[in-house]
């Protein structure tokens, strides 16, 4: 796979197998992706791995806290209200999604029992949670997303897919107490990895993006 293969093939994979990812591969991973840029080398990310009992339970807490409704977010990740095209992009996603699970858009209770399958990683045997310390300034917020695409692209040269899964921020509090996160680290996202299920018809989503010609301006003179 090249490195342009690695790239452009990425997407969000919903449903993996439940085979076991080997550590060292992991390890291999989160080494290689340590490689990305960080404004005057300060290299702000920090990885939670969760795997076997613990996953499960956080995954438990995670989901009894959703039904309970006991939400509490992170950090805002989305703004107040949305312009055009952002919210036609959003919607359009949302909806193609809910077409691959079979689930009609006025079915409310489906479409929830759909977002909780985030929180058992959509079947994947690894969990990572990014986090970084709450001190730091928007340039880590950069850096740590740069180190956090490292991750998803390394994974696929080792068989692997992912999914990032800042749903997780959305109940913050509770990641931070199951995984003893200190309150001084703020959680930027999840992210689910394992080997994907390619019987799946969820896996078949493939977003739409826009092209150059519609988010670039060339300045020439």
């Amino acid at each position: 796979m090249s490195a342009e293969e690695a790239v452009v093939g990425r997407r969000s994979v919903r449903q993996f197998l439940a085979d076991d990812v080997d550590p060292e591969v992991v390890r291999t991973i989160l080494a290689g992706a340590s490689r990305a840029a960080s404004g005057t080398n300060i290299q702000p990310w920090l990885v939670h791995v969760v795997i076997g009992e613990a996953r499960d339970r956080l995954s438990e807490a995670v989901i009894a806290a959703a039904e309970a409704g006991e939400r509490e977010l992170e950090y805002a990740y989305l703004a107040p209200s949305m312009d055009e095209p952002y919210l036609s992009r959003r919607r359009k996603v949302g909806y193609d999604l809910f077409s691959l699970y079979g689930i009609a858009r006025d079915d409310y209770p489906a479409r929830q029992a759909a977002a909780l399958r985030n929180f058992r990683f959509f079947g994947a045997p690894v969990g990572l949670f990014f986090t970084m310390e709450r001190s730091h300034g928007l340039g880590a917020w950069l850096d740590s997303g740069m180190f956090m695409q490292n991750v998803m692209i390394l994974a696929r040269a080792h068989g692997l897919e992912t999914c990032p899964q800042q749903a997780w921020c959305d109940y913050g509090p509770v990641v931070h107490r199951i995984l003893d996160i200190p309150d001084n680290q703020i959680l930027l996202s999840g992210m689910a990895m394992g080997y994907e299920d390619l019987s799946a018809t969820v896996n078949q989503l493939i977003t739409e993006r826009a092209g150059p010609e519609e988010f670039t301006r060339w300045h020439t003179a």
